[in-house]
Protein backbone atom coordinates (compact mmCIF):
# COMPACT_ATOMS: atom_id res chain seq x y z
CA UNK A 1 0.00 0.00 0.00
CA UNK A 2 1.61 3.25 -0.71
CA UNK A 3 1.60 6.15 1.38
CA UNK A 4 -0.98 8.39 -0.38
CA UNK A 5 -3.48 5.39 0.03
CA UNK A 6 -2.90 5.40 3.79
CA UNK A 7 -3.22 8.80 4.15
CA UNK A 8 -6.71 8.74 2.31
CA UNK A 9 -7.76 5.72 4.81
CA UNK A 10 -6.96 7.52 7.55
CA UNK A 11 -8.47 11.20 6.42
CA UNK A 12 -11.63 9.48 5.63
CA UNK A 13 -11.72 6.92 8.53
CA UNK A 14 -10.96 10.32 11.13
CA UNK A 15 -13.49 12.11 9.19
CA UNK A 16 -16.30 9.77 9.75
CA UNK A 17 -15.58 8.87 13.55
CA UNK A 18 -15.24 12.22 13.76
CA UNK A 19 -19.04 13.14 12.34
CA UNK A 20 -20.34 10.65 14.46
CA UNK A 21 -18.33 12.11 17.69
CA UNK A 22 -19.52 15.93 17.06
CA UNK A 23 -23.12 14.26 16.13
CA UNK A 24 -23.67 12.65 19.43
CA UNK A 25 -22.32 15.53 20.78
CA UNK A 26 -23.93 18.32 19.31
CA UNK A 27 -27.05 16.21 19.61
CA UNK A 28 -28.35 17.62 23.28
CA UNK A 29 -28.41 20.89 21.69
CA UNK A 30 -32.23 22.14 20.27
CA UNK A 31 -31.32 22.02 16.40
CA UNK A 32 -32.48 26.09 16.00
CA UNK A 33 -28.97 27.37 16.36
CA UNK A 34 -27.53 27.70 13.09
CA UNK A 35 -24.27 27.69 13.28
CA UNK A 36 -24.66 23.66 14.49
CA UNK A 37 -26.89 22.98 11.82
CA UNK A 38 -24.00 23.97 9.55
CA UNK A 39 -21.43 22.48 10.73
CA UNK A 40 -23.72 19.13 10.55
CA UNK A 41 -25.31 19.50 7.16
CA UNK A 42 -21.02 20.20 6.22
CA UNK A 43 -20.22 16.90 8.11
CA UNK A 44 -22.54 15.12 6.36
CA UNK A 45 -21.91 15.88 3.15
CA UNK A 46 -18.17 15.15 3.57
CA UNK A 47 -19.65 11.57 5.28
CA UNK A 48 -21.62 11.32 1.52
CA UNK A 49 -18.52 12.05 -0.49
CA UNK A 50 -16.14 9.85 1.42
CA UNK A 51 -18.15 6.70 1.26
CA UNK A 52 -19.30 7.48 -2.51
CA UNK A 53 -15.94 7.32 -3.66
CA UNK A 54 -14.58 4.38 -1.49
CA UNK A 55 -18.23 2.18 -2.50
CA UNK A 56 -18.89 3.72 -5.96
CA UNK A 57 -17.51 4.00 -9.01
CA UNK A 58 -14.23 6.08 -8.69
CA UNK A 59 -12.40 4.17 -6.12
CA UNK A 60 -13.31 1.06 -8.94
CA UNK A 61 -11.72 3.29 -11.49
CA UNK A 62 -8.73 4.61 -10.04
CA UNK A 63 -7.91 0.92 -9.15
CA UNK A 64 -7.99 -0.11 -12.80
CA UNK A 65 -5.89 2.88 -13.61
CA UNK A 66 -3.35 2.08 -11.65
CA UNK A 67 -3.43 -1.75 -12.71
CA UNK A 68 -3.68 -0.44 -16.38
CA UNK A 69 -0.10 1.78 -15.61
CA UNK A 70 1.64 -1.92 -14.75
Amino acid sequence: MKAKEIYMYAFAAIFVIGFFVITLYLKDSDGTNPFVVGVIETLKNGVILILGYFFGSSKGSADKTELMKK
